[in-house]
């Protein structure tokens, strides 16, 4: 399926975009539940997550309101996968990767309908 991609650079994608989603998850939750919620979920991405906002402290505008952190911080692991992980593949052009783990999501979503659709 990701002939000439080595093996490194689909493990890396993997977990870039695990972490990228775990941070669009938090946001998403924050939407409509308070930080401190009780609920499993919510409690697992905030702890998962803090590590990694309090990370990138620094750079996080302070002006930027305390539920929109996590979508801020997703967006470098967004930018990181789409231009550096072509760029470290050698690739010539920006952008020219096609993410692997949303490649293999695709493809189970297209047989799992397929089947349903036949």
């Amino acid at each position: 399926m990701f002939e000439g991609i080595p093996l490194w650079a689909i493990l890396v994608d993997y977990a870039l975009g695990v972490v990228m989603y775990t941070l669009i998850a938090r946001f998403a939750m924050g939407i409509f539940l308070p930080e401190d919620s009780s609920f499993f979920f919510n409690r697992f991405f905030v702890k998962v997550t803090n590590p990694l906002l309090k990370l990138f402290a620094p750079i996080t505008p302070a002006f930027l309101i305390q539920p929109m952190r996590p979508i801020y911080v997703a967006w470098f692991f967004f930018m990181f996968r789409f231009y550096a992980m072509p760029w470290l593949l050698g690739y010539s052009v920006m952008g020219m990767l096609s993410f692997p783990l949303e490649g293999e999501v695709a493809q189970g979503l297209s047989r799992l309908l397929g089947r349903f659709l036949n």
